[in-house]
């Protein structure tokens, strides 16, 4: 049976290099037999607005109604974003306040601190672009973005963690640096397909 792969690109802008990348990881996944869906943030039509949640869940518009039909029917997703301001992009993060609902990726207990998670049963790949160099987000700032990805986003709702990459400094940077970075994320793909 093909797995199925939800490839999520978080950068607003389309056209990006992490559009590039999510074609590449999207080549090498299709390569070895995967299905393979991919939403653009950049694509997304949607509120920016959002006061928090009430306890009442307002329909959702259709690309983030999408993007939950998307990550249901998956066993394995990707996200690839680009790294501002040690998180991911405003309107990427809104795509999560809005759609990773309590309910839909989560349920909290009634009683106590716990929750259930709701999304389990998939894997996740992380790839991250930044023009911060990877050790000196390492080692001077602790992280934060794959620290929020892996264990406040997937690990909270149920995703297993299997690769984080984060290829950078992206300023400045060779169209040959570039293409060793394409070649890791089309080899991520042909490994997201085979499990």
């Amino acid at each position: 049976m093909a797995r199925k792969v939800f490839i999520w690109v978080a950068h607003p802008r389309g056209g990006s290099f992490n559009h590039a990348l999510a074609d590449a990881y999207a080549q090498g996944a299709r390569e070895a037999g995967a299905e393979v869906r991919v939403q653009a943030v950049s694509d997304m039509r949607f509120e920016n607005g959002f006061e928090g949640y009430t306890g009442q869940t307002s329909l959702l518009e259709p690309d983030l109604q999408a993007w939950q039909d998307n990550l249901v029917w998956a066993d394995h997703v990707v996200f690839v974003t680009p790294y501002w301001w040690g998180s991911i992009p405003g309107q990427a993060k809104t795509v999560l306040d809005r759609a990773l609902l309590p309910g839909f990726g989560f349920r909290y207990h009634k009683k106590g601190l716990g929750w259930d998670k709701l999304l389990v049963g998939r894997t996740g790949d992380i790839i991250i672009t930044s023009d911060t160099p990877p050790l000196w987000d390492r080692w001077v700032y602790g992280r934060p973005a794959r620290l929020a990805l892996t264990r406040l986003v997937f690990e909270f709702v149920g995703i297993k963690p299997r690769h984080v990459r984060q290829f950078g400094r992206i300023l400045g940077s060779t169209d040959k640096k570039r293409d060793g970075w394409l070649q890791k994320a089309k080899a991520l793909g042909l490994k997201a397909a085979v499990g």
